[in-house]
């Protein structure tokens, strides 16, 4: 970036870790420009038609740890309110099939415990959906009658799941009981958003296999494709219901009419010169 071109901000972050998951999630953003991190991270920063949001994409690599990683730098170097991570993920349950999205209303790191004589014990570390943005994606779903979607529990491991049988499958059955889906990534984007404090974080995960045998015929017949495009349009559903907090009216302005940081005489006495700085037009109550 050119030392007298602005530092770059987004009002959201969605991160993806596969190209199909990118590709889905970029095709629905407008003015698309590539920014480049000093330490070499590349984004893709648009905006989302219809709406306030200014969105930053990342294409992160796969696993928890790179996401964690990743995670804090982006953070830390566009500033957003908002973080999503979008992709695909196996199912574990019955009532979960192929195309369906699950919203993680909590997002389990499967691996933590302690290994004993009497056996494996658990030790979970757990990292819930921000309220918010939990919120607004059950609204969301309520509005996409082609989606089937649930809002649920995550689980995240180090390990692809590709058979229903084995001992990691029972491990989470025993453990993770409620969770209904199972990826690579979200805990690292969650724990990462966790210690910066400021951020509403949400995992959005289509299905594309049900993690047992079938996992490879599923991937082969396009499953992916398919799993990654349904949870890119319950995302930006997500971003249209939640709006930026600088338009979303909370606060001392409830109808939304300053832009930017103001000053707020109303009520007040002062003597003496005011020096202000103008950093947003003043909009009209709506209606």
């Amino acid at each position: 970036m050119p030392a007298n071109r602005p530092r770059p901000t987004a009002a959201a972050v969605v991160l993806t870790a596969l190209p199909l998951e990118y590709d889905a999630v970029r095709a629905r953003l407008v003015g698309a420009e590539e920014i480049v991190h000093p330490n070499g991270t590349r984004v893709e920063l648009g905006r989302l038609a219809d709406t306030a949001w200014t969105v930053a994409l990342a294409e992160l690599g796969v696993g928890a740890l790179t996401a964690a990683s990743l995670t804090t730098q982006i953070v830390d170097w566009l500033g957003p309110e908002a973080v999503l991570f979008v992709g695909v993920a196996g199912g574990l349950k019955d009532d979960i099939g192929i195309g369906d999205v699950v919203v993680g209303t909590k997002v389990y790191a499967v691996h933590g415990g302690k290994q004993t004589p009497e056996g494996f014990r658990a030790r979970p570390e757990v990292w819930h959906g921000s309220h918010r943005l939990v919120q607004a994606a059950r609204s969301a779903l309520r509005d996409m009658p082609d989606v089937r979607g649930h809002s649920k529990p995550i689980a995240v491991g180090d390990v692809v799941l590709a058979d229903d049988r084995s001992a990691f499958a029972a491990h989470i059955r025993h453990h993770y009981d409620d969770a209904c889906a199972i990826e690579t990534e979200g805990s690292g984007a969650a724990h990462a958003a966790h210690l910066n404090g400021q951020l509403d974080i949400l995992v959005i995960r289509g299905i594309s296999d049900l993690a047992d045998a079938g996992k490879h015929a599923a991937d082969a017949s396009g499953s992916q494709i398919l799993a990654a495009e349904r949870a890119a349009s319950v995302a930006v559903e997500v971003l249209r219901k939640h709006r930026p907090r600088e338009s979303s009216g909370a606060g001392d302005d409830p109808q939304g009419r300053y832009g930017g940081d103001h000053i707020d005489f109303r009520g007040g006495i002062f003597h003496g010169p005011v020096v202000g700085k103008r950093t947003g037009q003043w909009r009209p109550p709506p209606g």
